[in-house]
């Protein structure tokens, strides 16, 4: 990766009660007056008595906004005219008369030796901080800078973000904030309930809970359970469905999982119902790996013409922004300990939608029948009486081999690699399932496995305690370790290939023995998965004295709009 010079730490500062110092009269310092402003500071302007202020700088003088002090700067400015609670220091100092003024350097200095943060326009080096290009919608800010590069590319580039975002997305940001902190309080009074009935208020009578043993599990699911639905919904709803959110969404997601009982018990249970089914049907599709240009024509046919659509969460954005708005949709509300819960949601919502003339569209992630658990909601639907013809799987490109194919990594290469193998990281239950052996010519690509990264990489490179006790009950040596697992050499490539032709795709290439430590660095950008195996590095040669190296974004289906250009 190229270095382009230093990069800034980029920090939302709280100035309410600030006292900013604005050094100037000209239009920058009206700007900058306001900024201050509208950020909760109390701006000083200085300036002498002899200066023509811009007209606004003018009014807000008039109007009492700002206090003018008429005078030529002096050095204890910097330290007199701040708030009591800080020694009288300013908190920031903007100078706008540039670089060109000896005043400029000077009051920089001066401000860098009593580390006070100092702002000069068009002098980057003089600065201490900068001010970004910024796109505000009630609480949603969003900042761009180019360090210093060209401000007007930063105004551009901020447009252009601003103008890709859905409409009202602050007012929803406003409106999930109010979502969190209620979840936050009704969980915490719920915990203390739970807990200790001491601590609730006298005037609340006991609840039929009063006297049931409560676990520390329970503790944690009555205090965490919403909120981690309300962290998934943040994660992967489409943005437009974000900021579309409404009041009654809002009671919902409240009113979600209050009972602290599994997802199984939503109205009457299909499995007591009897009654024949109506000829709705259900449509079990897969959406590829992430770009909406990779589904196939009869997915994006059942995607327009569903009555219903119930979605995995993973399910990105650019493939539900294709769903009609006239259609609803449910997302899964899948998240660690409650995929079984939500899992069983889905299926009474969609056998409640069938029976009702419905037809819907079970929209998954890669292929139904790879990970995808289609084989058993395929049973579940027939179990309940609905008939083949009723019951539709649709297709769809797997991650597990388009995910390789855009990590620029061939599955099977000649002279390298002559089979693949797909496994799980993740068994039934969250059990680690039995690893593959080592075989030099295979690569494994393994799903669901990052989340536990560490065991699989530790069941890969050593022997498993069951082994160790099968090995000591056989006793001696020579045809037992012929017989036993092969271990994976912990200097194997392997890559970890997140959000596969999205465009925030990443590719973390590295080795099985540093893998746990670039997933700890990189973080975590789900879905995601690992390959392993010599074809890793076979069209990407590692660098010397690199541990790991990062690839960024995706762009493996522009070839259109590049044509374009090309042709401009």
């Amino acid at each position: 990766m190229a270095s382009y010079g230093h990069i800034s730490m980029l920090t939302a500062t709280d100035a309410r009660s600030h006292i900013h110092l604005i050094v100037g009269s000209n239009p920058l310092a009206a700007a900058r007056c306001g900024q201050s402003l509208s950020a909760g500071a109390s701006p000083i302007l200085l300036a002498p008595d002899t200066a023509e202020l811009h007209y606004t700088l003018q009014k807000r003088v008039d109007d009492g906004e700002v206090k003018w002090i008429k005078e030529n700067f002096q050095d204890d400015h910097l330290l007199t005219l701040g708030r009591e609670e800080i020694g009288h220091v300013v908190d920031a100092v903007f100078v706008t008369s540039g670089p060109r003024d000896p005043l400029s350097a000077r009051i920089s200095s001066l401000c860098k030796r009593n580390r006070i943060p100092v702002n000069v326009v068009d002098a980057p080096q003089l600065c201490s901080f900068s001010l970004l290009s910024t796109h505000v919608d009630g609480p949603l800010q969003i900042g761009i800078t180019t360090n210093g590069r060209g401000c007007k590319l930063a105004s551009r580039i901020r447009r252009e973000v601003a103008a890709s975002l859905p409409p009202n997305l602050g007012a929803a940001c406003a409106r999930l904030g109010d979502v969190r902190r209620k979840i936050q309080e009704e969980d915490h009074l719920l915990h203390m309930a739970l807990a200790d009935g001491d601590d609730v208020d006298d005037s609340i009578d006991q609840s039929a809970s009063f006297n049931k043993l409560v676990t520390e599990a329970d503790l944690d699911a009555a205090k965490n359970r919403r909120m981690r639905w309300l962290s998934q919904i943040c994660e992967y709803w489409p943005l437009k469905r974000l900021a579309a959110i409404t009041d009654d969404d809002v009671a919902t997601i409240l009113k979600s999982y209050e009972d602290m009982g599994p997802a199984e018990s939503i109205g009457k249970s299909a499995a007591a119902t009897d009654a024949p089914a109506s000829r709705g049907r259900i449509i079990l599709a897969g959406s590829g790996p992430g770009h909406p240009d990779l589904l196939t024509r009869a997915t994006h046919k059942a995607i327009q013409r569903a009555d219903l659509v119930l979605a995995d969460k993973l399910v990105p954005a650019g493939v539900l922004d294709l769903i009609p708005r006239r259609t609803p949709v449910h997302i899964a509300r899948k998240f660690p300990g409650n995929a079984d819960a939500a899992q069983a949601e889905l299926q009474e919502t969609a056998l409640a939608g069938v029976r009702a003339g419905q037809t819907v569209l079970r929209l998954k992630q890669g292929d139904p029948y790879v990970y995808g658990r289609g084989g058993e909601e395929v049973a579940y639907f027939r179990a309940r009486g609905l008939s083949g013809d009723q019951v539709i799987v649709l297709p769809g490109v797997t991650s597990a081999l388009s995910a390789p194919l855009f990590a620029a990594i061939p599955p099977t290469q000649r002279d390298v690699a002559d089979q693949v193998l797909v496994c799980t990281g993740t068994g039934k239950k969250g059990k680690a399932p039995a690893p593959p052996e080592f075989v030099a010519s295979r690569t494994v690509v393994f799903l669901m496995a990052l989340h536990r990264v560490g065991g699989l990489v530790e069941e890969l490179t050593t022997r498993l305690d069951a082994e160790k006790e099968k090995e000591d009950e056989q006793g001696g040596t020579g045809a037992r370790w012929r017989e036993s697992r092969v271990l994976w050499p912990r200097d194997t490539p392997c890559a970890v290939v997140e959000r596969a032709s999205c465009p925030d795709q990443r590719v973390i290439r590295t080795t099985l023995d540093r893998v746990v430590e670039a997933v700890e660095a990189e973080g975590s950008r789900p879905p995601g998965l690992l390959v392993v195996g010599r074809a890793c590095e076979f069209l990407n040669k590692p660098e010397k004295g690199r541990a790991w190296s990062v690839e960024e974004g995706f762009r493996g289906l522009d070839f259109a709009l590049e044509s374009t250009v090309e042709g401009l």
